[in-house]
């Protein structure tokens, strides 16, 4: 079977267009009243968070791109229609053409008026609405907006100084997808308290129900995480008892790892973004010399096979290598027992790399499909932990929406259902909020 934006039913394949829309971004109509129905648009996660937060289907939450310049070019349109939102997509091809006549600065969203009857409806979606607690303040007087935000249904912190790649010995180091420098502090507090992220998590926690903390950092000249994130795990742990995720570099000392998993901490992310080690070299030159590619593969190692966290992540950027290489970054991470985090390049607004072309629906759809084969071939624990949802990337599970055969691997499927109930329960038994 053909994959495709519809399927054979003539009903929209929300997989599919999920991928879709992180390749060629969404124009906003001018029917839309986003400020009134959505959440705001926050550049921050080295700038991969800038889009708009929409609900795909049932429950697909994608963030889309809606304010870099080559969104224009995009056949993708969201429009309000009554009450409800729809995606429609204009009747031409998308042009994956050079982007040097636009202007490089956005003034986005892209507000426009579209030509129906040159387009055709995809479907309806849902807009998240901006919670309460957004403008909530911390006991510090804080804005809770500014402290942490949803990305899908987990909250994302960052906890810890600007990364040393931009700072007084690495301005010209700094990764060239990232935006993250330019983010901390005029999008969100560059300076927080274990307290302003604890209280944050509660209000959270209480109205948007979440149940996962993914907190996450830049270089450490030190390499120390285990003693900048402590304090504020032990805390978290203590208060709230939700999932916690850390996203940081290597840590100098691998045998911190053990404490982590000691403190609570469930899940450890390690981005290392391409396999070809002069890729690597060249688009993260301050991650080569502060880390480097083999410290990354081998932490991801250590924290999978030595000390067993629940989940382990080994993360890539797909469309910044050759296929092939993405490729074989999937079957290293999934070879050595983690559960591989693909995203999608996104040519971000002040990124280094922010003039070239997003990558081809056509190029990432076998990278995903190999994603999803081996993580169920590999019988990894994946769309087990309750209520996360990423925006950001395509989870594994939803993958299975991107396969010629979604019916493949029932056993293995019904077992993940089984084991995704039982944990919940276990969860919703020990959460103290």
């Amino acid at each position: 079977m053909d994959v495709g934006l519809f399927l054979h039913n003539g009903s929209c394949n929300p997989a599919f267009l999920k991928l879709d829309l992180y390749c060629k971004g969404l124009r906003i109509d001018a029917s839309c009243e986003l400020g009134d129905d959505a959440r705001e648009i926050i550049r921050n996660r080295a700038g991969l968070g800038s889009g708009l937060e929409v609900v795909i289907g049932r429950d697909m939450y994608t963030n889309v791109p809606v304010v870099e310049w080559w969104v224009r070019n995009s056949p993708y349109w969201l429009v309000k229609n009554g009450p409800h939102y729809e995606i429609w997509r204009e009747k031409r091809a998308f042009r994956y053409e050079a982007y040097d006549d636009l202007p490089t600065v956005g003034r986005g969203p892209w507000v426009e008026t579209l030509d129906r009857a040159q387009a055709e409806r995809v479907d309806q979606v849902r807009i998240p609405p901006e919670p309460a607690w957004y403008k909530q303040r911390t006991s510090s007087g804080k804005l809770m907006q500014r402290i942490g935000c949803l990305q899908g249904t987990y909250l994302g912190v960052y906890w810890g100084p600007r990364c040393q790649n931009w700072g007084p010995n690495g301005e010209n180091e700094y990764c060239k997808f990232c935006t993250e420098g330019q983010n901390l502090g005029s999008q969100e507090e560059a300076i927080k308290s274990v307290a302003d992220v604890v209280e944050t998590a509660i209000a959270a926690r209480r109205e948007s129900k979440i149940t996962f903390v993914h907190v996450n950092t830049g270089f450490l000249d030190s390499n120390d995480y285990w003693g900048l994130f402590e304090p504020l795990y032990r805390e978290l742990k203590a208060k709230t008892n939700l999932l916690l995720g850390l996203q940081a570099p290597p840590d100098a000392d691998f045998e911190n790892y053990r404490k982590f998993k000691a403190l609570g901490v469930n899940n450890v992310s390690l981005c290392f973004e391409v396999m070809d080690e002069a890729l690597f070299k060249e688009i993260g030159p301050g991650k080569a010399r502060r880390g480097g590619l083999k410290r990354y593969l081998e932490a991801i190692d250590f924290c999978a096979n030595e000390v067993g966290f629940d989940t382990v992540n080994g993360e890539i950027i797909a469309g910044l290598e050759p296929v092939e290489s993405s490729i074989a970054a999937i079957d290293w991470i999934v070879d050595h027992g983690a559960i591989p985090t693909v995203c999608v390049f996104r040519p971000v607004l002040g990124a280094a790399y922010g003039k070239r072309k997003p990558p081809r629906v056509e190029d990432m759809l076998p990278v995903f499909q190999h994603f999803y084969r081996r993580c169920m071939e590999k019988g990894l624990p994946i769309g087990i932990a309750p209520n996360v949802k990423v925006s950001l990337i395509m989870l594994p599970e939803e993958c299975r929406g991107l396969m010629p055969n979604p019916d493949a691997y029932p056993i293995r499927r019904a077992a993940l259902w089984f084991a995704a109930k039982a944990f919940k329960a276990v969860f919703n038994a020990r959460v103290r909020i």
